[in-house]
């Protein structure tokens, strides 16, 4: 007899809450499909616009999330779920999760800082947490960075609005500092015109013809000859590269 009651039971489970039970996963399949679509179509707008890729990236994941969480509550609804009993759950587990999470809400609040203040875009080179890297995405919770020898740099946004952070990018030039060391016996004047010349060689590289050229150091063997240019920003590798081998062959022709 209990066998026969567990199994009308189910079978009016069934009759009366399997429709509604398929009609939520489907809602969950063409819901998932839907924002995918309308992922893509704000997409298109935004690169139509040239809007910020900052603000193009952080939007898009912002809206996602959001149309996720609206779709999970229809579906929930269309099942039948007793929502205060859920409402109860969601309260005690959003208790839970702000004090677990409570670093994951800052790095969320601080992404948001970044893409109001801007002290950074996507594409920027920046030095920060000791690493050195251009600007790739700036995420809801973290930004990535790629470095010079293509290494992937995951920083959360809390420590990106707190702290410390160098921006290359944003004058759209930096300073290229090098020095040269010579012989007490070698006229600084003479070295001093070889190396003008040699940048004035080499001027393609730089942003202006400004260069500051003097003595550094004084050694007990010898001088150093501080050396300072103006190249773009994105070719300061290999500017000061090309920069110093010109001047190591120009510097064999001061001994």
């Amino acid at each position: 007899m209990e066998i026969e009651k567990l199994y009308t039971r189910f079978a009016e489970w069934i009759v009366h809450q399997a429709p509604r039970v398929l009609m939520g996963i489907l809602i969950l399949l063409i819901g998932m499909w839907l924002i995918r679509q309308l992922t893509r179509w704000i997409k298109r707008k935004v690169d139509r616009k040239n809007w910020d890729p900052t603000l193009e990236v952080f939007l898009s994941n912002l809206i996602v999330l959001a149309l996720r969480i609206l779709l999970v509550l229809l579906v929930i609804q269309v099942m039948g779920l007793q929502m205060t009993l859920f409402a109860a759950l969601v309260g005690a587990f959003g208790v839970a999760a702000g004090l677990a999470l409570s670093g994951t809400l800052q790095n969320f609040a601080s992404g948001v800082l970044i893409l109001m203040l801007k002290p950074f875009r996507v594409g920027d080179q920046i030095f920060t947490q000791g690493q050195e890297g251009r600007v790739q995405s700036i995420q809801l919770f973290f930004t990535v960075i790629l470095t010079q020898d293509y290494r992937t740099v995951i920083v959360p946004n809390s420590k990106l609005s707190n702290e410390v952070i160098v921006n290359m990018s944003q004058a759209g030039k930096r300073r290229l500092d090098l020095e040269l060391k010579v012989k007490y016996d070698v006229d600084f004047e003479h070295a001093k015109h070889v190396i003008t010349e040699t940048l004035r060689d080499a001027n393609d590289l730089f942003v202006n013809a400004d260069h500051v050229i003097g003595i550094g150091v004084l050694e007990p063997d010898g001088y150093r000859i501080s050396i300072s240019v103006w190249v773009e920003e994105e070719s300061y590798p290999d500017a000061r590269l090309t920069v110093q081998e010109k001047l190591l062959k120009a510097v064999k022709t001061l001994n």
